[in-house]
C-alpha cells in the first residue's frame, strides 16, 4: 500500500505542481502582451487566449494539487515519519506555497486578465499592468523555490533514519 500511496503522491506532484510552475511562470509575459505593454500587441493573435488558458491551468491544477499533501500524509503515516522534522518542514513550506498561490498568484493573474478584458468597458492601464506583472513574476518565483525546496527535502530527508 505504501508504494501505491507514494506513487500517487509523486505523480500528483509532477503533474499538478509541475503544470502550475510552468503555467504560472509563463503567464506574466503573455498577460503583458495581451495588454499591449511595451508596444507588443495582443490584438489579432492568440495571446489573450493563451494568457487565459495559462490562468485556467493554474486554477484547475491548484485544485488537483490538493492530492499531493493528502497522499503525502497518507504515505508518511504508512512509513511512520509524521513527526520527522523534514516532513514537518515540508508541510510548512507546502502550506506557504498553497497560500501564496491561492491568495496572491491566482488573484494577480485574474487582475491582469481583467485589465485585458475588452467587455468590461475599461481601457487597459499599462502603468499598473507592468508592476502587477512584475510582482506576479516574483511571487511565482518564490512559489517555485518553495516547491523546489520541498522536493529536495523529500529526497534528502535530513535527519531521517530511513533516508539515503
Amino acid at each position: 500500500m505504501t508504494k501505491f500511496l507514494l506513487s500517487v503522491h509523486v505523480l500528483a506532484a509532477i503533474l499538478a505542481v509541475g503544470s502550475i510552475t510552468v503555467a504560472a511562470s509563463m503567464f506574466p509575459r503573455y498577460a503583458l502582451r495581451a495588454l499591449g505593454v511595451d508596444g507588443e500587441s495582443g490584438d489579432g493573435d492568440r495571446t489573450p487566449g493563451i494568457a487565459a488558458l495559462l490562468h485556467r491551468v493554474c486554477r484547475a491544477y491548484a485544485v488537483a494539487g490538493l492530492a499531493v499533501p493528502v497522499f503525502g500524509l497518507a504515505t508518511a503515516a504508512q512509513l511512520g515519519v509524521l513527526t520527522d522534522a523534514w516532513l514537518i518542514a515540508s508541510l510548512l513550506l507546502t502550506t506557504i506555497a498553497a497560500v501564496l498561490l491561492a491568495l496572491a498568484i491566482l488573484p494577480g493573474q485574474r487582475s491582469l486578465l481583467d485589465m485585458a478584458d475588452p467587455d468590461d468597458g475599461r481601457q487597459p492601464v499599462p502603468d499598473t499592468a507592468r508592476p502587477t506583472a512584475a510582482r506576479l513574476a516574483m511571487l511565482t518565483g518564490i512559489f517555485n523555490v518553495l516547491w523546489a525546496t520541498v522536493t529536495v527535502l523529500m529526497i534528502v530527508r535530513p535527519g531521517s533514519t530511513t533516508g539515503a
